[in-house]
């Protein structure tokens, strides 16, 4: 098995190991003095207590590569749309592509059925270049749940957690999402292919969408960010805002908004990763984590007032300190708006923080 790791940062990197040692054909992609430590010396993952270096391909030319038969992406969302044309080399007639980033994924109506069908989204995809250039057919999401990080070029820590849930957006168990999770599992990772692939996107962002752009404005970790009245409240009216969307667009959510919060705050004195960008001056992931939701509440006619101010505040933060630029939107719009059958055409590295915890039901933002 063929599997191509786009952005091999902290979660790429983790996945990159354990999978070669599971006996898949692993190549990475990646920039800089990391690619320069890892061709010179592996990939080196330290996890329990032990280290293990993979030697494997890497590059920051994925046109030396060929086609895969399975692409993971593990970048930030915001980057994706920039390498779509760079990633075309991998993407052979059967190849999927894994979309292991954060937030709503550019194919969330394909497959999806209803009145939006179709439909592609701005906020996640100007122009429909992930639509277009990748093409929603190949698409299996991928919930991270992990937390690495990259302590120095070519090394990764694994901090906790073993479980990405995989699905396809038809919610169909098919034999490629079976073959990837049967891969994953002989890597030690627990990546069950599930029905409901949306549900569990939505159980993870419900927490991001408030508790990443909150503490990016007031530098509060998860425990001040809950557990404080006015913050809470917060944070509880954005997540009822988005809850009545998902609501109409058919989401299941298994935990009410008290215990998401409460699980959230359980987590500690722990940093977003919007706040860690913020602090370490990386472009902030907004548009895929509270945009999109501003979007798809304006698609299903649900307001969403607290959410609108806080994404205003956490956009302008972003913007002076230079992290935020504003998705390039298509000049025709209109046009894009529109239902339409799926092209026949053929999908940062990112550090998974202690602010993303999850446990059975607790999945912290």
């Amino acid at each position: 098995m063929k599997i191509c790791v786009y952005g091999a940062g902290a979660i790429g990197g983790f996945l990159g190991v354990e999978l070669a040692r599971a006996g898949a054909e692993v190549s990475l992609v990646a920039r800089g003095a990391h690619l320069a430590a890892m061709r010179a010396n592996g990939l080196k993952l330290i996890r329990d207590g032990a280290e293990r270096v993979a030697y494997l391909r890497c590059t920051d030319d994925p046109g030396e590569l060929g086609p895969q038969d399975y692409v993971i992406v593990a970048l930030k969302a915001h980057s994706v749309p920039g390498v779509v044309d760079a990633m075309q080399p991998l993407l052979g007639p059967e190849t999927a592509v894994i979309t292991a980033v954060n937030g709503i994924p550019y194919w969330y109506f394909h497959r999806h059925g209803g009145p939006w069908e179709g439909r592609q989204l701005d906020s996640i995809d100007p122009g429909g270049r992930q639509w277009t250039g990748i093409g929603p057919e190949r698409a299996i999401g991928c919930i991270v749940y992990p937390a690495t990080e990259v302590v120095g070029p070519g090394v990764i820590q694994h901090v906790y957690g073993d479980k990405f849930p995989l699905g396809e957006p038809s919610g169909e168990i098919t034999p490629r999402a079976t073959r990837l999770s049967e891969m994953f599992a002989a890597a030690g990772l627990k990546a069950p292919a599930i029905a409901n692939i949306r549900d569990e996107i939505w159980l993870k962002l419900w927490g991001n969408l408030c508790f990443n752009p909150i503490s990016a404005l007031t530098h509060g970790t998860l425990d001040v960010i809950a557990f404080g009245s006015e913050t809470r409240q917060v944070a509880r009216a954005m997540m009822l805002e988005a809850k009545a969307i998902g609501d109409r667009l058919g989401v299941h959510f298994r935990v009410d908004v008290e215990r998401r919060i409460d699980g959230a705050g359980k987590v500690g004195a722990h940093k977003t990763s919007m706040l860690q960008d913020l602090e370490r001056g990386r472009p902030m992931e907004i548009d895929a984590l509270v945009g999109v939701v501003q979007e798809l509440g304006r698609l299903v006619k649900v307001p969403t007032p607290t959410l609108d101010i806080v994404l205003a505040l956490v956009r302008q933060r972003a913007s002076l300190a230079g992290l935020y630029s504003p998705p390039a939107r298509p000049t025709d719009a209109s046009a894009r708006a529109t239902v339409r059958d799926c092209p026949s055409t053929e999908t940062s590295s990112r550090a998974v923080t202690s602010s993303e915890r999850s446990s059975k039901v607790l999945v912290p933002g």
